[in-house]
């Protein structure tokens, strides 16, 4: 097969160039972390703007807790295991667990069709716990930071934005931080320069008294050797705005005043917290994009058909940013790209030293092309059974195979060149090298590709963090298999014949001196 040089540069053309762009027309699309999901049903709240802690325990929760009393207590199936309640200003969570893990997808539906349905004014979503991630968010989230001193503007882009997400990406959780549509009252403390001064207070003094008549100001810390406790002033003079303005005060020029004389004080509703990225004022869009959807076709989408319109309609000194899971996929393939390069420059070094012959460590380098393609095609082929892009899991496992790639390659070219040292020909070299090391490297890659097989096949829990790195592993010494027994064979005969009629067309130096 690779006897002539116009077979030997066929093959070499069509094994290396050929599955470089194969490879490349044939690449998934990127992800992060594969979405592994544990045994448990979080939902997620948005109440109504306005509506105050009380009034959430007293109307939403207990209504909840009804609903899933007769699960909890075994009367109705599924059973739950255990189950939690978390609220804070403007929203809450829900989770709960199944004792069977295999009716995990009825607790689902239970969670959403029975125990969150109907709650008046509320905006709720449901989903799968992931394992890689946390309350609010998963590792696969991908975030939108909205920045602007227009408070009012910065909350209807926000809102378009979180509409535009939820129609691009039904059934994904999508949240903002905080949410514009939750207002509560605030007190605003509008100051009287020339008062202040008159009594001998600045602003900032007067900052300091006003916290100490609201909620409390912070005054420094107590340490008694072992444990630290806060010290923080606050006044009883009452809670509502009357109450505070006829607070007394006694200032440093020996008069008491009232702290309406120094401030004007006003009520008006406002968003109930205030997040701050850089020193400016942010609104976050998260996107937890559902398993069926990979990280690059989730940004690819936001790039353009959610951030053009968002940034038409941003105030003039706003800007956005992708954040999250963004930042990490460009983070990881910087890594990875550098770590796959390392590796083979390790590689290319330890070989020469091995063979003390940089051709040929050359010619093993190059079967690396036909592991990538078969690691991609591995990747395919298991994308038509169950969703899978390329995450980093499924990198590290491109790593790992072409060690085992060059390791067959490294047996193929040793054994042709001890033939050689026993004083064979290529040609012959070759053949005693194929006989020699078949079997072995028949061997290794049926050990590797049977050995990853169950990890690729196997439906159980958690199957779906290394099944992306075991098509990987298959696919590559697989496919790198079927045609290294051909690339090095048209390598060593191509590269070691150019090398050999170089040398022997070298005039001898004896004959030069005479």
């Amino acid at each position: 097969m690779t006897d002539t040089r116009a077979r030997q540069l066929s093959w070499i053309a069509g094994l290396l160039v050929f599955p470089l762009l194969l490879t490349w027309w044939m690449l998934p699309p990127l992800d992060y972390l594969p979405p592994v999901k544990r045994a448990a049903i979080d939902a997620f709240f948005d109440f109504p703007p306005g509506m105050s802690p009380q009034a959430v325990n007293r109307e939403l929760l207990p209504t909840m807790l009804e609903r899933m009393r007769p699960y909890m207590e075994g009367r109705q199936e599924p059973r739950l295991k255990n189950w939690y309640i978390l609220t804070w200003p403007g929203g809450g969570t829900i989770g709960a667990r199944v004792i069977e893990e295999r009716r995990i997808g009825e607790l689902e539906r239970l969670v959403r069709d029975k125990i969150v349905v109907g709650l008046p004014d509320t905006r709720v979503f449901t989903v799968e716990g992931d394992l890689f991630g946390g309350i609010g968010g998963s590792a696969r989230s991908v975030g939108i930071h909205l920045q602007s001193e227009d408070t009012a503007r910065l909350n209807r882009v926000a809102l378009e934005g979180r509409s535009l997400l939820e129609k691009l990406f039904p059934g994904a959780a999508v949240q903002s931080f905080p949410n514009p549509d939750d207002v509560a009252l605030e007190l605003h403390a509008v100051p009287d320069d020339r008062r202040i001064a008159e009594v001998g207070w600045d602003r900032a003094t007067l900052g300091t008294v006003v916290r100490a008549v609201g909620e409390g100001a912070w005054l420094g810390e107590y340490f008694d050797g072992k444990s630290r406790l806060p010290i923080i002033l606050r006044s009883s003079e009452g809670t509502t705005p009357e109450d505070l303005s006829n607070a007394p005060l006694m200032t440093p020029a020996g008069l008491v005043v009232r702290l309406g004389d120094l401030v004007q004080l006003s009520t008006v509703l406002g968003p109930p917290a205030i997040r701050r990225l850089n020193h400016r004022r942010t609104v976050t869009l998260t996107v937890d994009p559902p398993a069926s959807l990979s990280l690059e076709t989730v940004l690819s989408t936001i790039d353009a058909k959610v951030l053009p319109p968002l940034r038409a309609h941003m105030p003039p000194d706003g800007s956005m940013r992708l954040a999250g899971s963004a930042d990490s996929l460009s983070q990881t393939l910087a890594a990875m790209s550098r770590v796959f390069a390392l590796a083979l420059i390790v590689l290319l070094l330890l070989m020469t030293v091995l063979f003390r012959s940089v051709r040929d460590s050359v010619i093993v380098l190059l079967t690396v092309p036909l592991a990538l393609v078969g690691g991609v095609f591995g990747l395919r082929l298991l994308d038509l059974v169950k969703f899978q892009a390329l995450d980093l899991l499924s990198m590290i496992g491109f790593v790992m195979m072409i060690g085992v790639i060059i390791n067959h390659a490294i047996l193929l070219v040793a054994a042709v060149r001890s033939a050689e040292a026993e004083g064979a020909t290529l040609d012959e070299g070759i053949r005693a090298g194929l006989q020699q090391r078949l079997r072995a490297i028949l061997a290794s890659t049926l050990t590797g590709a049977l050995g990853a097989l169950p990890m690729a096949v196997n439906p159980g829990p958690g199957s779906v963090i290394y099944r992306g790195l075991a098509a990987v592993n298959i696919g590559g010494v697989v496919i790198s298999l079927v045609f290294s027994l051909v690339l090095i064979p048209a390598l060593m005969r191509l590269l070691r014949a150019r090398g050999r009629t170089e040398a022997a067309a070298a005039p001898d130096a004896s004959l030069v001196r005479s």
